[in-house]
């Protein structure tokens, strides 16, 4: 169970991707029935730590904490030198006891000078993959992803894309509920996906309508119906071809792969919080049948609809 957080805070690191961390691990949001974190900020030398930006975070507690955190986390810091040795031990730790280890942007060195990356599937903020991949070639780096997971170490790519790589925490260990409830408190979206583009292009201007912005609200709406791309260019007033190239250019992502976790999210959400049969949710949610429902949850979430009932259902968290 995710309870135990560490946020270690590095020398030189990004006010920002410290930040992240903090805002979703570190505030009590029991009154809105989301989960509240045991959060600690730790150092290996406590007392004034200097940020990128050239202020102070004043942290009283050593690494302790660390080596009994469910999580320890890593924002982004400097690049070119590893971290105090004793930092890299925690991190060592975390993953040789199985608990979650997470960097945000270029946190990804740290974990790198830890050695806890070989063998791993990694990414980092894009500016910054071709350096990863050549300072640890044992890693295979992604350049193109927000975030990675492999096996309990979660490397996010640039700033923003720490939220959704700490989400996915978040909703793998406690549900959609638990993740739903802070994205809302955020004020950020629940759910992209870990493999979703980090390089979103920006459209044209003479594109730039709500018509896109309504098309993807009425599919949210319309989940359970046969959504075509002929049909959703229709809603959009566009050719098929322009709406993809639209959809991918603003998303990162294909309509169909939105779609699919946009379904994928509500059926968690009715798993959890209905009594509605595996059928009544694979028709509500626009999967058809329950065998196609397994099938991505499968795929995506590695477990079945029965297995995540199971573990976060209505009934379970009573």
């Amino acid at each position: 169970m995710l309870h135990t957080i560490a946020c270690i805070a590095l020398p030189q690191m990004a006010p920002f991707e410290f930040g992240v961390i903090c805002e979703v691990f570190g505030i009590d949001r029991s009154e809105q029935g989301g989960p509240t974190f045991d959060f600690h900020v730790v150092t290996a030398d406590p007392g004034p730590v200097t940020t990128k930006l050239g202020f102070d975070v004043v942290v009283t507690e050593g690494l302790d904490a660390a080596y009994s955190a469910d999580l320890v986390a890593v924002p982004a810091s400097l690049i070119d030198s590893p971290a105090d040795e004793r930092v890299l031990d925690a991190i060592r730790d975390a993953v040789d006891r199985g608990a979650w280890v997470l960097s945000v942007c270029s946190g990804a060195f740290t974990l790198g000078h830890a050695g806890v990356l070989d063998g791993r599937q990694s990414t980092t903020h894009w500016m910054y993959t071709d350096q990863l991949a050549e300072m640890f070639p044992n890693t295979d780096v992604d350049p193109d992803v927000l975030f990675v997971q492999d096996d309990k170490v979660v490397t996010g790519a640039g700033t923003a894309a720490g939220i959704d790589a700490a989400l996915h925490i978040v909703r793998t260990e406690l549900g959609a509920s638990a993740a739903n409830i802070i994205a809302r408190r955020m004020v950020v979206p629940p759910q992209r996906d870990g493999g979703q583009s980090q390089f979103i292009q920006t459209p044209v201007a003479e594109c730039r309508t709500d018509s896109f912005a309504k098309v993807t609200e009425w599919m949210l709406e319309h989940l359970d119906e046969d959504l075509t791309v002929d049909l959703l260019a229709r809603k959009a007033l566009m050719s098929p071809r322009t709406f993809a190239r639209r959809f991918r250019a603003e998303t990162g992502t294909t309509p169909n792969a939105w779609l699919n976790r946009q379904r994928l999210l509500r059926a968690q959400q009715l798993l959890e919080e209905t009594d509605y049969t595996l059928e009544e949710i694979a028709r509500e949610t626009g999967f058809g049948a329950a065998a196609v429902m397994r099938h991505h949850f499968v795929k995506v979430l590695q477990t079945t609809p029965t297995a995540y009932r199971r573990l976060f259902g209505v009934r379970a968290t009573a």
